[in-house]
């Protein structure tokens, strides 16, 4: 379970916050979550997704107004399940709960260090539990003997003007640090569980990280460490190392697994500091860009299908398959990109190898030796990062020469003679 809520910071409405909230219209903000901010950190490049969410857009909403929704979701029956494996955990004073972590964490099992479980007033307001799980954290990083449970505690994270609270399942404290204790219903069979699951679980826990790492150096009045990759042993800061409890088999008798996020921490770093820098993107939008969902009294969009669909292609996207299963505009983009003949619609690797290659159509020609490329024309040739880019007449000629070299390969294993072959077999 995760919960958040996002509230504008105290204090007048600043310029980048009231420019968001054009953007959005009078529709009510949609609250960041560790999922959506997990996700942003799956496609840090993608400007479309960060635009929208720092916006506080519903894009579930607007991509149902522009024809493609998003027919995905968290299964309720997986929700259910997740909702039962964690309440069995929680039962009996955590008894279950307490085999893996005793395990993993070396909490003691007799009497002499009781596990200490504070009530963090879990009926109150997020303000009200973000402040009661403050002040919880910072009592038992003070005593590095005592073991502490925080059950559901809510943290804060500052993210694009606003404050996004967060909910993980638990944390531990002990020796004045803390660990992050994700509850996820997915199994580990024979020791091992589905990598893309776990790899989800992971860019959720690090925002918690994150998070726990900012209230830290606040709370020691020291900025954050440069290197995501550096820990700072600050009272009560987290460990990079969280842990996953899940069901082990079939069954629901826990096991738990530590995993490593400090590449997930790094990456949603960098994700949350281009959203902090948002004013850049916001700048190159063209007058009049909005994502207005209201409707009238008579219940007509404020906001035609068309002036929505030109507000969206005019913040750039990232798109890749993987968007399919983590953002509610994958389908759009999709689409978009199909009508489009991009290369983004075979895949990350795929885009990265093309280079400046744009279109299906253009690598089929090159990977035929009938590319457009060659040397009256390659001056003009152009990328998106300009002619002395990675994306330039260069790196076009090298994909297209590999592309050839390729084609050349498999027609050459198939028994097949292409034009061209032959010299390419001689030349590579």
């Amino acid at each position: 379970m995760n919960v958040s809520t996002n509230v504008p910071l105290g204090g007048p409405a600043e310029p980048l916050a009231q420019r968001l909230a054009e953007l959005r219209g009078p529709a009510p903000q949609r609250s960041l979550n560790a999922r959506s901010l997990a996700a942003l950190a799956a496609n840090p490049g993608c400007h479309r997704r960060a635009v929208l969410d720092a916006a506080g857009v519903d894009k579930s909403a607007l991509a149902a107004r522009l024809g493609r929704p998003a027919p995905f979701g968290q299964s309720p029956f997986a929700i259910a399940r997740g909702l039962v494996f964690e309440s069995r955990l929680k039962a009996d004073d955590h008894a279950a709960l307490l085999e893996p972590l005793r395990a993993h964490l070396g909490v003691p099992a007799d009497d002499r260090a009781p596990l200490l479980v504070p009530d963090l007033l879990h009926r109150s307001g997020p303000a009200v539990r973000a402040d009661r799980t403050a002040e919880a954290l910072a009592r038992a990083a003070a005593d590095p003997d005592a073991w502490t449970l925080l059950d559901h505690p809510m943290l804060r994270l500052a993210v694009a003007g606003s404050t996004a609270y967060l909910e993980p399942d638990a944390l531990v404290v002990h020796g004045g640090r803390c660990t992050v204790v994700e509850i996820k219903s997915f199994p580990v069979l024979d020791g091992s569980a589905d990598p893309a699951k776990v790899g989800a679980a992971a860019r959720q826990a690090a925002v918690y990280v994150l998070a726990l790492q900012h209230a830290a150096a606040a709370a020691a009045g020291l900025p954050l460490a440069d290197d995501p990759y550096t820990e700072q042993r600050l009272p009560g800061s987290p460990r990079t190392s969280v842990l996953l409890v899940c069901p082990k088999d079939f069954g629901n008798r826990p096991t738990a697994v530590a995993v490593d996020v400090r590449r997930e921490l790094a990456t949603t770093r960098r994700q949350l500091s281009r959203m902090t820098g948002i004013g850049r993107l916001l700048a190159a939008l063209p007058p009049g860009t909005d994502f207005d969902l209201a409707t009238d009294e008579d219940g007509a969009p404020a906001r035609s299908t068309e002036q929505l669909t030109a507000s969206v292609e005019a913040v750039p996207a990232a798109y890749s398959p993987d968007c399919l299963s983590t953002c509610e505009l994958g389908f759009h983009c999709r689409a978009r990109a199909r009508c489009g003949d991009r290369v983004e619609q075979l895949g990350r690797g795929v885009r990265g190898e093309l280079g400046s290659i744009r279109t299906v159509a253009e690598a089929l020609a090159a990977a035929s030796g009938a590319g457009p490329w060659d040397a009256d024309d390659a001056g003009d040739a152009d990328g998106p990062d300009g002619p002395d880019g990675a994306d330039g007449p260069d790196g076009a000629h090298e994909a297209a020469e590999r592309l050839a070299y390729a084609a050349a390969l498999r027609a050459e294993a198939l028994g097949a003679k292409r034009p061209g072959a032959e010299t390419l077999g001689a030349g590579a």
